[in-house]
């Protein structure tokens, strides 16, 4: 997707796979900001990362233990998690989900070519 589209059709964009029961849709970007929606199978995991970027992640769906830095939570439907840039942070599924992230800036790995 360019970054000067206005306008995202979910059904025209394809997914990654990122790790077993674990895939994810870039939905958006502009020069600094990103939205990419996160599907997990029940007990798929977002191993424990960081990156540069500040992310807020919107419960869309499901139930996740969270880890951000020390702390660890249960959330549901509705919740929402952020993470500084550079700070630790990981999801395990408790049950099937779905997780809306958004980063600034954008994740400009996530748009790099696959090798």
């Amino acid at each position: 997707m360019s970054t000067t589209e206005s306008f995202v059709r979910c059904a025209d964009i394809g997914w990654e796979k990122m790790a077993e029961g674990v895939r994810r849709q870039v939905l958006g970007h502009g020069s600094d900001l990103m939205m990419v929606r996160v599907e997990f199978e029940k007990g798929g995991i977002g191993a424990m990362h960081h990156h540069p970027h500040r992310q807020a992640t919107y419960v869309v769906a499901g139930r996740f233990e969270v880890k951000v830095g020390d702390q660890v939570t249960e959330l549901g439907t509705g919740d929402v998690f952020y993470a500084e840039r550079d700070v630790m942070h990981g999801v395990t599924a408790l049950e099937g989900g779905v997780l809306l992230d958004v980063f600034t800036p954008i994740r400009e790995d996530f748009l790099a070519p696959k090798r």
